[in-house]
């Protein structure tokens, strides 16, 4: 009997899972649990495999996690969870960080996957990166090799904030005298971030802060939050500009992350696209010629996570 492949994107809010039954095909049998209701990573593999899959037993797993991984072992970033997969008792497990998944998906999102941003259509075959606020601010490349992508991780979200305005250094200034000694790109650009940025920006504007979370944040019409949301996407504008010239990343920068599907038309219309275009002034022609895409997909670190078996599957046996 053929045993499936376990796929997952684990993110410090939400565990994702799902199943691949085909070398090439899509995730099945997709879940979506919550982190906080399970002690550790192998409680809620176990759940899923319960509760959602009949009980089967997959013969290879691709699992992405948000936050550092290292050979076999795990830590998430902004929840509990650590480990090493060798406790999940599965034959072959490979541990990718999600944004390392959310890049090797690149290549298989395409149409309705992907809203524009700005730019040219991105370029096929060349370098692209991929960076997005979720519960933190991931970020990733994907560089072409002979025969395949190579995804290539990293920390960036913790550099410097790209604070470039007057107000937007303001900001970082109120915060930091608000008991916040560094400030750092996901403090801001993240879902956890948003209430901070709000909060700043109240305090430079005087006023009280009118939400407490991002999703107060986003569907408020209230002023300070709208203001909050532009400066947001400025700032996440700046940021992407400094990722793609980082990484060379002519054939485009794609956002994901939860928070941007939201407000995706908000993005279309905001100063996202001229902040990121003005990032270099003297590489002006080099960065207007990048594609700026938003995801949309509904599960493209699955997507990824089974990409990444299958360009791996002459050394992952389905039994």
């Amino acid at each position: 009997m053929t045993l499936p492949w376990l796929v997952a994107d684990v993110g410090g809010t939400n565990a994702r899972f799902g199943l691949v039954n085909r070398r090439g095909g899509p995730p099945e049998h997709v879940a979506v649990l919550n982190v906080a209701e399970y002690r550790g990573l192998s409680d809620a593999v176990a759940a899923y495999i319960a509760d959602h899959a009949g009980g089967v037993r997959p013969g290879a797993a691709c699992l992405a996690i948000a936050g550092p991984v290292e050979d076999d072992r795990y830590r998430l970033t902004n929840a509990g969870w650590s480990g090493s997969v060798e406790d999940l008792r599965i034959p072959h497990v490979d541990l990718l960080n999600d944004f390392e998944a959310l890049a090797v998906s690149l290549p298989h999102l395409a149409g309705d996957d992907l809203v524009s941003l700005g730019g040219p259509p991105p370029a096929a075959g060349d370098t692209k990166a991929v960076l997005g606020p979720g519960t933190g601010l991931g970020v990733s490349g994907l560089v072409p090799v002979r025969g395949g992508w190579v995804p290539v991780p990293g920390e960036g979200g913790h550099v410097s904030v790209p604070a470039v305005t007057d107000l937007e250094m303001e900001i970082v200034r109120a915060l930091r005298a608000d008991g916040l000694p560094y400030v750092d790109a996901e403090h801001l650009l993240s879902g956890t971030g948003l209430p901070r940025l709000h909060r700043g920006l109240a305090l430079v504007r005087g006023v009280t802060p009118t939400a407490a979370t991002a999703a107060e944040v986003v569907g408020s019409d209230d002023p300070l939050c709208v203001e909050t949301v532009d400066v947001f996407l400025a700032l996440l504008g700046g940021f992407a500009g400094n990722v793609a010239l980082m990484l060379g990343a002519r054939g485009g920068v794609y956002l994901g992350g939860g928070v941007l599907p939201r407000i995706a038309e908000r993005a279309r219309r905001s100063d996202f696209r001229a902040r990121f275009e003005t990032t270099a002034p003297a590489l002006t022609d080099y960065i207007t010629a990048i594609a700026t895409s938003l995801i949309v997909a509904e599960q493209p670190a699955l997507v990824g996570a089974a990409a990444w078996l299958a360009q791996r599957s002459s050394t992952v046996e389905l039994i």
